[in-house]
């Protein structure tokens, strides 16, 4: 039997939830319930898509996302674990750590009793991992299908010892045009200013994106949206266990020098990720487990 057989024998759902040979031959999820649909690759535990049946959909990926071993994908959902950004003391490890690009392993499924269904995921401690992860960790990601979409990130500290843990759904959400979208809920919030070294400042209003953009709002509300008149309708992020929204869009100059964003790719997309990032990394005590929530949703305007 077949990596694919053994995977549909062990946690498919007739009609609801298959596994699939995906690009570069890279096994994806496949689920559709009626009330929504989605597509998650067991490399990096990486959603690639959801849209709500009826709706358009949500999530932005990239018609140019290189679909490799060991490669990040552009678009979609990249989970940023157990560090966001830069590592602290080593600048050798990979930025965001390594679980976008890793093989997570499928532990669960299940039809839910209101038609929603769920997958979970968990990373594949390896010896390579254990390398640039010196602590006993493991983390899960719970998945749930329906009209909307919620991801938990799960982390359990396995260890003696404290773990400081950073951590974000890097969510790429689909847009009409950036440039007519707005964030709002993180009025009156304090960030830190990326793409100007690090800058200070203090949120005012809705955030217009007309520029590159690379901010983490520190203290943030548990709930914000983007509003999005090219498309007719507003995104509703919801989250729990998060202290921390980064904002951000590569705009033009920088989109095109990455070279997987597609021609002007950065126009439909914007990320809002969910996050425990710069001072408001989580201190995991020994023994403890801490959940990353995020349900995403779209209503019309």
């Amino acid at each position: 039997m077949g990596k694919l057989e053994e995977l549909n024998a062990g946690f498919g759902i007739l009609g609801e939830l298959r596994f699939v040979s995906g690009p570069g031959g890279m096994p994806v999820i496949e689920l559709d319930n009626g009330l929504g649909a989605a597509r998650i690759a067991l490399q990096g535990a990486h959603v690639l898509g959801f849209q709500a049946t009826g709706q358009q959909p949500l999530i932005w990926m990239s018609d140019e996302a290189m679909y490799a071993p060991g490669k990040s994908l552009r678009g979609g959902v990249p989970v940023c674990w157990p560090w966001f950004g830069p590592h602290a003391s080593d600048s050798t490890l990979p930025g965001h750590g390594p679980a976008r690009t890793v093989d997570w392993q499928p532990v669960a499924s299940g039809h839910l009793q209101d038609g929603r269904t769920s997958v979970s995921l968990e990373f594949v401690d390896t010896e390579a991992t254990r390398r640039m992860i010196d602590h006993p960790l493991r983390v899960q990601l719970h998945v749930v299908v329906g009209s909307s979409l919620s991801l938990t990130l799960e982390t359990s500290n396995m260890g003696s010892t404290p773990f400081t843990l950073g951590e974000a759904l890097h969510t790429y959400f689909l847009v009409g045009d950036v440039q007519q979208a707005q964030v709002e809920g993180l009025d009156g919030c304090s960030y830190i200013d990326k793409v100007h070294g690090g800058a200070q400042g203090q949120q005012h209003g809705p955030l217009g994106i007309s520029e590159e953009t690379d901010r983490i709002y520190l203290g943030s509300g548990k709930h914000c949206t983007i509003r999005d008149p090219s498309m007719h309708r507003c995104i509703v992020i919801d989250s729990a266990g998060s202290d921390s929204v980064v904002v951000w869009n590569p705009w033009q100059e920088k989109a095109e020098a990455m070279g997987d964003l597609g021609p002007d790719g950065y126009r439909n997309m914007l990320c809002v990720e969910t996050a425990n990032a710069a001072t408001d990394v989580v201190q995991l005590a020994a023994g403890a487990t801490h959940r990353l929530v995020a349900e995403y949703s779209s209503k019309p305007l």
